[in-house]
């Protein structure tokens, strides 16, 4: 079973940036996705972006511009590059490995983001 982990979160103000990164305990061969999702407290989780096995890349309009999701296939690794902050930006934010009947969540990771 293939796990992901997160790091990389923090607190920060207003208008600065975070890295968050994303591991996989293994490569996963063929057709997959992974992506970022976040959950504020009192809220649903929400899908922040997207980066398929082909890198082709999908962003929620709140952080379109903003964020950038890339990834390290020889590292297994997934990356979103957090620019331009904001405080409603502050939530848990959880990795995700979608590959057929695989569907792996990580632990997640705290953001906050301070005016």
């Amino acid at each position: 079973q293939v796990q992901v982990v997160e790091s990389g979160g923090g607190s920060v103000q207003s208008g600065g940036s975070l890295i968050l990164s994303c591991a996989a305990s293994a490569t996963v061969v063929g057709i997959y996705e992974m992506g970022w999702y976040r959950q504020a407290p009192g809220k649903q989780r929400e899908l922040v972006a997207v980066i398929t096995s082909g890198g082709v890349t999908t962003y929620s309009s709140s952080v379109k511009g903003r964020f950038t999701v890339s990834r390290a296939n020889a590292k297994n690794t997934m990356y979103l590059q957090m620019n331009s902050l904001k405080p409603e930006d502050t939530a848990v934010y959880y990795c995700n490995l979608h590959a057929g009947r695989l569907d792996a969540w990580g632990q997640g990771t705290q953001v906050t983001v301070s005016s």
